[in-house]
């Protein structure tokens, strides 16, 4: 049996988390943590597990790996004690809030040899990998031009907890939470960007952006568009490409593209690849830290903080 443990309930996917690992053959979760003691006690009778302090979660040689969802403003400090320790470690999006502590991070990943492994979920749609795969292909040529669009209802619904509209805890609003997959989609797809800019406004009037709009520049003068928020109803997550010998366009998996392979005309992809387990399900089973795909690894990981931390640049 692989033993688990969940540092923190701060963020809406720890619940989700705690129950894709027990529903793994051979792996549960023993042990939870949170600040909040009265929530960890409920969530441990929930789970039929114990609760334990971040000291002896590290500190027990039977729990293998930790998945951290804690506030992200603290993932930093707790990610490199984890890697410290000997676990493997799980986080949530993003990362750090700063460069700086991402550094630190990674490298407490590389001396520790530690498997890794950081929530992007969207490389394991069907629709999704084969944009990507598309992409990096070169059967659209070359790619100057993507833009990938993940908005969700979270302020019209009121369903996001009021600490996600905290600027401290949690650096931002919706572009640094949700807007987290548009940017690292756009890094796999692109690379790097040498330039970001930003356009951010506030339409709940929480304090933090909830309709938002990044501009990324490209070395080869690619551009990319991020965009997110908190205020669409029934908006398709969408990935659209433009390149020197073809197209393609994503709605919800939903995927078309033309180029020399669809003899230059639009069809609809009939084939797609068969979806892969989530991060942190190729994470759980894994058995050493290459076994973990680089677009999920440590160096995408700091990649989306440099990104994100430019996002917010004013």
């Amino acid at each position: 049996m692989k033993n688990f443990a969940m540092l923190g309930k701060w963020h809406v996917h720890a619940p989700g988390y705690a129950n894709e690992i027990n529903a793994i053959p051979g792996c549960r979760i023993s042990k939870v943590w949170d600040p909040d003691e009265e929530q960890a006690n409920a969530w441990a009778q929930q789970l039929g597990c114990e609760t334990a302090s971040v000291e002896d979660i590290l500190g027990d040689p039977s729990i293998e790996g930790v998945i951290v969802c804690c506030a992200t403003n603290e993932h930093g400090p707790l990610l490199v004690r984890a890697c410290q320790s000997g676990k493997a470690v799980f986080t949530e999006k993003v990362l750090t809030l700063s460069v700086k502590e991402a550094g630190e991070v990674r490298e407490a990943v590389k001396a520790n040899g530690t498997r890794f492994a950081i929530s992007f979920p969207h490389f394991s749609e069907r629709g999704t990998q084969f944009a990507v795969n598309a992409a990096r292909s070169g059967k659209l040529g070359t790619i100057n031009y993507a833009r990938v669009r993940k908005a969700h209802n979270g302020s019209l619904g009121d369903w996001l907890p009021p600490h996600f509209y905290d600027p401290v805890a949690c650096g931002g609003g919706a572009m640094i939470d949700l807007g987290a997959h548009p940017m690292y989609l756009l890094c796999a797809l692109l690379g790097e960007p040498v330039n970001v800019q930003s356009t951010f406004t506030q339409m709940s009037g929480r304090g933090v952006e909830d309709n938002a709009v990044s501009l990324l520049e490209f070395a080869n003068g690619a551009i990319g568009v991020s965009e997110t928020g908190f205020m669409s109803v029934h908006y398709p997550f969408t990935i659209e490409l433009g390149g020197t010998e073809g197209a393609l366009l994503m709605r919800d998996q939903h995927v078309s593209w033309c180029c020399a392979d669809t003899g230059n005309q639009w069809v609809d992809v009939q084939d797609l690849p068969e979806a892969l387990p989530s991060p942190l399900v190729q994470w759980a089973t894994a058995e050493k830290p290459e076994d973990i795909s680089p677009d999920f690894g440590i160096d995408a990981a700091v990649r989306l903080t440099r990104v994100m931390e430019a996002a917010y640049q004013k």
